[in-house]
């Protein structure tokens, strides 16, 4: 995942902590990964419920779900079936600034990396999921994003530095901020 490095840098300006834990990401290890990491996060802070991003991947869901279940953990899926569409204009209405930082699919290429999901960006992936299927939110792993500024943000992130790598449908930019 393209700058997962910054998610420390994220947490730091919510001013929430944050446990790091690494994984080799193989396919269902990742998982016991997780679930230490989870584990830990309980211990250390006393949490009773994990939160989830997923829109429509029942794979995500379905693994967070069980791992909650497994450590009487509530497991709450805010955005669960939600039109892509919606929650890509509230994202623009509740002044998220979110950029595209990788693209793993056909049609996708460099040029859109580093773009704004912002209204023409809404128009062009309607019409690349017309087309191609693509997920509109990139849930099938189509593309990835990074968050510069959100509400809960006490400063905007500022790219100081991009490093952009690739080949035809495969592009990412690894990214340096302030």
């Amino acid at each position: 995942t393209p700058n997962i490095h910054l998610v420390e840098k994220q947490a730091e300006i919510m001013n929430l902590p944050i446990i790091i834990k690494k994984s080799k990401g193989e396919k269902e290890k990742e998982l016991i990964d997780l679930e230490d990491a989870i584990k830990d996060a309980k211990k250390k802070y006393n949490i009773k419920a994990i939160i989830t991003g997923a829109l429509h991947s029942e794979y995500q869901s379905s693994r967070i779900e069980k791992i909650c279940k497994k450590l009487k953990l509530k497991c709450f899926n805010p955005l669960w079936h939600k039109n892509e569409f919606e929650y890509l204009k509230e994202l623009i209405n509740n002044k998220f600034k979110v950029i595209i930082t990788g693209v793993f699919a056909f049609p996708l290429d460099e040029r859109w990396l580093g773009r704004e999901i912002d209204n023409s960006f809404i128009t062009d992936v309607k019409e690349l999921n017309n087309k191609y299927k693509i997920h509109p939110a990139g849930e099938g792993g189509e593309f990835e994003t990074f968050v510069l500024n959100c509400p809960l943000f006490k400063k905007a992130l500022k790219i100081k530095n991009k490093k952009i790598s690739g080949e035809k449908n495969s592009w990412k930019m690894e990214l340096e901020v302030e």
